[in-house]
């Protein structure tokens, strides 16, 4: 008698449970547009780097580059190795000299406006099929780092 009188008791209030949070229960939800929802909201990316703001020089300096690898090693090391091997993102072996330093630097500074745009940007999504997080990496750091891949490309 008693198992009955729990086991009804159990199923009782799994039911009223089952019933009450029924309400709570949407159904059928709207489905959320994001073209409404971002409509207002303008983009927010810097400016595009210019070759002409880009100043290179021999020999590198060297407290750029220890700023640059510091970047690295906070910023990138996660998905980009030093090598040419891929990681997440291609290995930086080589990258200055098959690519021009302005490439380098949006594709550093502007990641979203480079991956819509730059076909060469594009073949690399592809290939690694991972999108470039924006590490709101600032011009200077950029150009540390930019200077830290001449260093890693053997520029003395």
């Amino acid at each position: 008698m008693k198992r009955l009188l729990f086991s009804l008791s159990v199923l009782g209030t799994a039911s009223v449970l089952l019933f009450a949070c029924q309400e709570g229960v949407k159904k059928d939800p709207k489905p959320v547009d994001l073209k409404d929802l971002t409509a207002n909201q303008t983009e927010v990316h810097g400016d595009l780097v210019k070759e002409s703001d880009i100043i290179l020089k021999t020999p590198l300096d060297a407290p750029m580059v220890t700023a640059g690898k510091a970047t690295y090693e906070l910023k990138c090391q996660s998905c980009h190795r030093l090598s040419g091997e891929k990681l997440v993102g291609p290995g930086w072996k080589e990258i200055t000299t098959r690519r021009k330093p302005v490439w380098i630097m949006n594709m550093i500074l502007n990641v979203d406006i480079m991956l819509e745009k730059d076909t060469a940007a594009q073949a690399l999504l592809e290939q690694c099929m991972v999108r470039m997080p924006n590490q709101n990496i600032t011009k200077e750091q950029g150009r540390e780092v930019l200077e830290f891949m001449r260093s890693n490309d053997g520029v003395k």
